[in-house]
């Protein structure tokens, strides 16, 4: 093997690595980050093909021994070196990524307690009336803040009872406030409205009328796109507080809310992932599981009435010859 292709600097390739990468704003900020402050300290003076599997597992422990990272976050550390070690195969840098067989910190289940119906009513009723119709949609349809601020009339269609996620609004500290494409590819989707948000946008386009396809639904007290900052101090905690509700809860609670009532309902997990724009149905899976019911009974039941059922159906034989 040349002595070139195991003394690429790791540093170096990194940082090619991460110029290319079409992360949003925020990502690319957290990425760097990862980089400058975990990455670069331990390896930067190593050769991209001379970091071994056992360099990388003790990195790992590191990551929260040394310098007391979470869990969550020790694994989206490693998730950004991971991508790097696997863009370098693929690239031919070096034969085998080092990052395969790590063992990772387990990070323990949150089970989620989602808002009730009254809290959500209570909390509609509390939040200034602007705001009033975005509490009342992402209850009844899950949408993440940032999708809920960057929806324009456009992608509302009342006729049809539906709702288009096109796009998002975020907000860092370096590129303020911007417009951006949702999530993931499976978050661009198609959103049934239900009675509940019908009636909510209605209202709210009555009360706050939007001037043509362009305009936004929602709007910042002056104008303009929702501030999430601005949106979180002045109406949200303030209204999560006169409504009872505990202090920390955000505005995801409402995307929550929404899966749980699908799932009460009997929804699949697959439609529940749809409905969500989740990568995968694992992911819901892995949020939500223990919001579904219990199983045990039913499948009982289902044994119990297949045997019962042919039972039933069984005619006594009758032997011809008698």
């Amino acid at each position: 093997m040349a002595e070139g292709f195991f003394g690429r600097s790791s540093l170096l390739y990194a940082e090619e690595w991460r110029a290319i990468q079409p992360h949003r704003p925020s990502t690319a900020k957290a990425v760097a980050q990862h980089l400058r402050c975990y990455v670069y300290p331990a390896w930067e003076k190593r050769a991209l093909g001379a970091i071994k599997p056992g360099d990388v597992q003790s990195w790992v422990t590191s990551l929260t021994t040394t310098h007391g990272l979470a869990a969550s976050t020790s694994r989206t550390v490693f998730n950004t070196v991971n991508a790097v070690f696997r863009a370098a195969v693929r690239d031919r840098m070096i034969p085998h990524n080092p990052c395969a067989e790590a063992k990772l910190p387990s990070v323990p289940r949150k089970k989620i307690v989602p808002l009730a119906v009254e809290q959500v009513r209570t909390l509609a009723e509390e939040i200034p009336a602007r705001y009033k119709g975005l509490v009342l949609l992402g209850a009844a349809t899950g949408l993440r803040p940032g999708e809920l601020f960057g929806l324009q009339l456009r992608h509302v269609d009342l006729l049809h009872a539906t709702v288009s996620v096109e796009q998002q609004i975020q907000q860092t500290a370096k590129h303020g406030v911007y417009v951006c494409p949702p999530k993931t590819a499976r978050s661009h989707r198609t959103v049934p409205l239900p009675r509940v948000a019908v009636d909510a946008m209605k209202a709210h386009l009555r009360d706050f009328p939007a001037d043509g396809p362009e305009s936004w639904i929602f709007t910042a007290p002056q104008g303009g796109p929702v501030v999430y900052t601005h949106f979180m101090d002045g109406s949200w905690r303030p209204a999560c507080a006169k409504a009872g509700i505990a202090k920390g809860t955000g505005p995801h609670s409402l995307r929550h809310h929404y899966a749980s009532l699908l799932i009460k309902h009997g929804e699949s997990v697959k439609t529940v992932s749809e409905r969500l724009g989740h990568t995968n149905a694992a992911m819901t899976l892995n949020i939500y599981t223990h919001l579904w019911p219990d199983s045990e009974e039913r499948t009982r039941a289902a044994v119990d009435k297949a045997y019962a059922d042919q039972s039933a159906d069984a005619e006594p034989q009758v032997d011809e010859a008698a």
